[in-house]
């Protein structure tokens, strides 16, 4: 039983050494074949109109991703998205203000057990602690793990679309 306690403190001690020692970075660019949600959006879409691209960084390796734009409205497709991103990306040039008021995560994948949650949570730090954000709101798949992972991560499910289904994590 000692041999089994210090075996499961060990792979315990070393996933959660990862998690302490990581940190978030915006990137300027992902693998995009590496996406298992949204392989077919290149990389100048994931990155134009004031859409960004974080990384959880540990040990110079990127162990989760998330894609997400600003919009002022929460779109039901990524035709929708493309469009709001542009939109908000526009007035904010033209009216010189921040762009956006609702950041729309489209994207999510981890290469590293406890990424995705990782990444999720500080993402939700840094929206909080922005001057012009307000909500955190997902385009997910129509698929059961992805609302299994949102729910189990604190958000609420919104609404369920044709093609996709938007959840919120509360600010």
């Amino acid at each position: 039983m000692k041999k089994f306690n210090k075996v499961v403190k060990e792979k315990f001690g070393n996933f959660f050494d990862w998690i302490k020692g990581a940190e978030l970075v915006e990137l300027d660019t992902c693998d995009i074949s590496e996406d298992p949600i949204r392989p077919e959006l290149d990389v100048k879409f994931r990155t134009s109109y004031g859409r960004k691209i974080f990384g959880v960084k540990y040990k110079k390796e990127i162990c989760a991703i998330m894609c997400f734009g600003f919009t002022n409205e929460i779109p039901k497709n990524i035709k929708e998205f493309d469009l709001m991103t542009k939109d908000a990306h526009l007035q904010s040039a033209w009216r010189n203000k921040t762009v956006g008021k609702i950041a729309i995560a489209y994207t999510v994948w981890s290469k590293k057990r406890g990424g995705g949650k990782l990444i999720v949570k500080e993402i939700f730090k840094k929206i909080k602690k922005s001057n012009h954000l307000n909500r955190l709101i997902t385009l997910s798949p129509l698929t059961e793990m992805a609302r299994s992972f949102h729910l189990r991560n604190g958000a609420i499910e919104l609404q369920v679309n044709k093609e996709t289904q938007n959840f919120e994590y509360k600010i």
